[in-house]
């Protein structure tokens, strides 16, 4: 199957024959999902300046007046616009357009109060717009024979449905340039649950190929005091943090132990992970391939914590985890249920506790993922896959 590697560069630009094709026009997605790679110890990541990808102004008015009601508002942003949904019993979400990022949850709790359940962080930047990162995002590409793979990051809405009581659904869509490949982006807020669903239809007369991850970052105290129930046994492989348009990540991550996990990392990004990402070092000798072997060995494992305690660095993909486990975090006396649907894959990464406590690094990341192995769509079929995160604290 010829494709272009993962996340590449190349994209196609979107377009779509939805109402509103008039208010977010095309664009390709200059910053593409990568592994982060570990060359020395002094390393830096670049920022995922969001704010500078050439999103053209949406028509808020128009938003307003043609999906207003049904417990969402719109409010413009810039060039960007958020739409807010609210439930009677005090439980938000803000989902960001035209990027698709949820960049709040907050829901009511046992004590009475109410509590941020996602983790976002904004910053200042090179054009001197806002930069945020954190929160639900996606981040998806789709590869097909013959053609260069192209990944949805334009989203449009397309309808909202529900009501303030019950719950609140909000439907965005995203098509490539030929209209073959079509994903649509289904965030849906109840009471005590918050969904992320996507739904790929393959027009197309051949397989396609799907890979990557919705990634969710959970605010909590400090990663010393979160754990994560029901991995017991569950089999991983450690892999290097994804670095998407909205991911958070600490520069030093990795390089705490240079002859340990950061070295090895360097390795393994250099060479490719072991679904066939990336090419070997050409120039690597057969000493070093033999180390490589060996220290990939102790990078594959299985969990036998049932109550892991995440104060220390991790960033892994397990393979054979429960459909549902919780993160409970002891300092802000709360917990989450985290479920997917679909998936085969869960990542999970923490920066670990070396950080001040309600920091920009105070959070665990956990994603829904088809990393390892690629979700294979066939011709005319669809496949539909989520995540929901379930508040048990009311």
């Amino acid at each position: 199957m010829a494709c272009t590697s993962l996340f590449s560069p190349n994209f196609i630009p979107i377009s779509t024959t939805t109402p509103a094709k008039h208010l977010v026009s095309s664009h390709p997605c200059l910053y593409p999902c990568r592994f982060v790679h570990y060359y020395n110890s002094k390393r830096e990541f670049p920022l995922p300046a969001v704010a500078s990808i050439p999103y053209q102004p949406i028509n808020v008015d128009y938003l307003e007046g043609e999906f207003s009601g049904h417990g969402v508002t719109f409010e413009g942003i810039g060039d960007s616009c958020v739409a807010k949904m609210g439930l009677e019993n005090g439980s938000t979400a803000t989902l960001m357009l035209p990027s698709g990022l949820i960049s709040s949850y907050k829901t009511p709790m046992w004590h009475g109060g109410m509590v941020e359940l996602l983790h976002t962080s904004v910053s200042k930047g090179e054009n001197g717009g806002a930069v945020i990162q954190g929160g639900v995002s996606l981040d998806f590409d789709c590869c097909s024979e013959g053609q260069v793979s192209w990944s949805p990051h334009n989203w449009t809405l397309l309808g909202v449905k529900g009501d303030a009581q019950e719950s609140i659904q909000v439907e965005l869509i995203s098509r490539d340039l030929e209209n073959m490949v079509e994903v649509k982006y289904i965030v849906t807020l109840q009471e005590d649950i918050l969904s992320s669903e996507i739904v790929v239809s393959n027009s197309k007369s051949s397989l396609l190929q799907l890979r990557g991850s919705i990634v969710s970052h959970l605010t909590v105290s400090t990663p010393d005091a979160t754990y994560a129930i029901g991995l017991e046994g569950s089999n991983f492989f450690n892999r290097p943090p994804f670095l998407t348009n909205f991911g958070i990540i600490p520069p030093d991550f990795g390089q705490k132990n240079e002859s340990g996990f950061g070295q090895l990392w360097g390795q393994m990004a250099l060479k490719g992970p072991l679904s066939g990402w990336g090419t070997r070092n050409p120039n690597a000798d057969e000493a070093a391939e033999s180390s490589l072997r060996e220290r990939e060995e102790e990078m594959v494992g299985e969990e036998d914590d049932n109550y892991k305690h995440l104060t220390e660095e991790l960033s892994r993909i397990y393979t054979s985890a429960p459909r549902n486990f919780t993160v409970i975090d002891r300092g802000r006396r709360n917990s989450v249920v985290v479920g997917r649907d679909g998936f085969d894959e869960l990542y999970m990464f923490s920066p670990g506790s070396s950080y001040e406590y309600y920091s920009t690094y105070s959070y665990v990341c956990v994603g829904q993922s088809a990393v390892l192995k690629p979700i294979i769509v066939g011709p005319e079929e669809h496949w539909r896959g989520g995540q929901q995160l379930h508040n048990p604290n009311l």
